[in-house]
């Protein structure tokens, strides 16, 4: 092989390793606008206290993203939960079955004079409601609004 044909080989894949730097600089630029358009996440814990069958407080506001860690005290001598959520996932437990719920995202049983805990992530702008669905207590009014800000 000549000289000159090895160097138009080698001029040859200057297109194709430029193309690749390119489409790979691209790629780089993608993640970091929809990295950018994502809110970063908060963290912040919320005490709630529950008397006389009520929460309180019973309206928070969060900006979106914020990663929340209830400590829910029932100061009540009967035992109550925390539900948070849309309101599909309110009338799933309304009319649901579960009578106790491990501490999972959203849920939480609180037996009388405890404490409990449960976390959730705030990642839709809105309202979202917090409740109780032991038997009569959410048509008692024991529920509480999360307002997410953008």
């Amino acid at each position: 092989m000549s000289a000159s044909s090895a160097n138009a080989r080698r001029m040859n894949r200057w297109p194709a390793a430029v193309a690749m730097v390119i489409v790979a600089a691209g790629a780089v630029g993608c993640v970091r606008s929809e990295a950018a358009e994502r809110p970063p996440r908060r963290d912040r814990t919320v005490e709630l206290r529950i008397h006389h069958s009520h929460f309180f407080p019973d309206h928070l506001s969060v900006p979106m993203g914020t990663h929340v860690r209830f400590v829910v005290r029932n100061d009540d001598p009967i035992d109550h939960e925390l539900i948070v959520g849309d309101a599909s996932v309110q009338l799933r437990h309304e009319k649901g079955t579960e009578a106790w719920h491990p501490p999972r995202p959203g849920e939480v049983s609180v037996a009388a004079g405890t404490l409990a805990t449960t976390t959730f992530t705030f990642s839709t702008p809105g309202t979202t409601e917090f409740a109780c669905h032991a038997p009569g207590h959410y048509a008692y009014g024991m529920r509480g609004e999360v307002t997410v800000s953008r």
